[in-house]
């Protein structure tokens, strides 16, 4: 089935009658404004007296692209820089970065201890001054660093080797990641000693200046499968307390060792079964092999609905927590991206979207809001926007004027089109032929053992032998082995 390009939807009445056509509620304002009236322009002050510049955020990305050793390498380095130049006051922790080796998401991501810290450093600093180059002030740009551990979906040594690491046996999971045994289910000592891990890797993250840490709960990693561990014994697993203790921990732990830590959290607020490849390539949901509910915010009887019940226990803790960053996502980019970023063309190991991403969009747009409604006093990051390409502007606006969000998370948006924020806020006319389409080729590319990063529209990975090396993965070539060299 073929669903209807966005970018053919040239007026507000074709983009709202598509809308209503696919019988979805995606609300969107009808001209954008700009300048400093412009709601996209507000500034947001947090409850410290911090004041962010605008409602932009760049989303954390990783890029395939630090050193063995988890420095940033020269790539990593061009792409914070990029960030700092989208006129966004809001960088959510630009990528992920492990707080111990083995839980890296691949043999080139980065790494926050004693020996990276100075160069995390210096990165950050290359974006802090691209951005003061180009708008002159930093004093209200907030810039944090996600830290993670990436659990069932670590391979910290070879592209070509999973090394899970995980809470509990998953039978939808473990046969994705090769797990057959227990040997691979984290004990509460280990859980223990990754806690201390993690308050290590804040303390370090003050050092290298950031502002905040993101203890990332979202798209299937460790932080993520705490919430869904219903299934683990012990003071770790089963009851809703009991899968919050992480981060309960955590938070303790870090506030302990620097009070003045500003701390935020990205969760995947609802999630549902994996997909799988069809007939025709369509996804479609894998049969259910056990009737217990394994998926946090999805609806135990039937996952394909989102049950809210314990999400809205999740941001009520945070908010009792103190915790007053949080950045709304869903699902996981392993077992059912069109959940998590909906997208017209899938990755290389995707499936066909089943169903019209705008669908996907909405839903993720709807909660969003229902939560911020149920919680005014938390900052709350929406995701989702960049399938919206020529429209991103209107519903962004929409959803900040009206209060159903306080920022507009960008990710794929902004690899090939970085200053999309600065021209929506000076009134410029997008630029269309830099609008990410969704082609999936910055997934595809990691999926091939390659660096992350927009092929079909940055200049500069377009015209590489990056390209030339991902081309020939997907016709099937041989194996690519990619060396990054800081």
């Amino acid at each position: 089935m073929s669903y209807r390009r966005v970018g053919i939807l040239k007026t507000p009445e074709e983009f709202r009658t598509h809308l209503a056509s696919l019988g979805i509620d995606l609300p969107f304002d009808e001209s954008v404004q700009s300048g400093s009236d412009s709601p996209l322009a507000r500034p947001y002050t947090l409850r410290d007296g911090f004041t962010i510049g605008n409602r932009f955020c760049i989303q954390p990305m990783e890029g395939w692209d630090g050193t063995p050793d988890g420095m940033p390498s020269e790539l990593t380095i061009r792409r914070w820089e990029r960030f700092g130049q989208s006129g966004a006051k809001l960088i959510w922790g630009g990528e992920a970065a492990a707080v111990r080796h083995d839980g890296r998401a691949n043999p080139n991501q980065l790494v926050i201890n004693h020996q990276t810290c100075p160069a995390l450093r210096s990165m950050r600093q290359r974006l802090v001054n691209e951005h003061e180059r180009l708008y002159g002030n930093s004093t209200d740009l907030l810039v944090g660093l996600q830290l993670t551990h990436s659990g069932r979906y670590s391979r910290p040594n070879s592209k070509d080797k999973a090394e899970p690491v995980i809470l509990y046996r998953h039978p939808y999971l473990d046969p994705r990641v090769g797990v057959t045994s227990d040997e691979a289910v984290l004990s509460d000592e280990r859980i223990q000693q990754l806690i201390q891990d993690y308050i290590l890797a804040a303390e370090l993250a003050v050092e290298a200046g950031f502002d905040f840490v993101d203890l990332k709960h979202c798209h299937g990693y460790l932080g993520h499968e705490f919430l869904s561990a219903y299934t683990r014994p012990g003071p770790f697993g089963g009851s809703f307390e009991n899968r919050t203790r992480f981060l309960r921990e955590l938070v303790d732990g870090i506030r302990a060792q620097v009070p003045g830590l500003r701390l935020g959290v990205r969760v995947s607020i609802f999630d549902t079964i994996p997909f799988v490849s069809g007939p025709n390539g369509k996804g479609l949901p894998v049969e259910r092999l056990d009737e217990r509910g394994y998926w946090f915010g999805a609806d135990a009887h039937d996952p394909l609905k989102v049950d809210l019940t314990e999400p809205e226990q999740f941001l009520q803790l945070l908010q009792d927590l103190g915790i007053e960053l949080v950045n709304l996502t869903a699902g996981s980019p392993y077992y059912n991206p069109h959940i998590q970023r909906p997208a017209l063309f899938p990755p290389s190991d995707g499936y066909q979207p089943p169903e019209d991403p705008l669908v996907g969009v909405a839903r993720q747009n709807n909660v969003t809001a229902a939560l911020k409604q149920r919680f005014p006093g938390l900052c709350i990051v929406g995701t989702a926007y960049t399938y919206l390409q020529e429209w991103l502007p209107n519903v962004a606006q929409y959803n900040i004027r009206t209060g159903r969000v306080d920022f507009a998370g960008l990710g794929r948006m902004v690899l090939a089109y970085p200053e999309l924020p600065a021209d929506v806020l000076a009134g410029r006319p997008l630029q269309r032929k830099r609008l990410c389409r969704t082609f999936s080729d910055c997934t595809t590319a990691p999926r091939k053992g390659l660096v992350s990063g927009c092929y079909p529209l940055d200049e500069f990975y377009k015209g590489s032998e990056l390209a030339q090396k991902l081309d020939q993965a997907k016709r099937g070539g041989g194996p690519i082995e990619l060396l990054i060299h800081g």
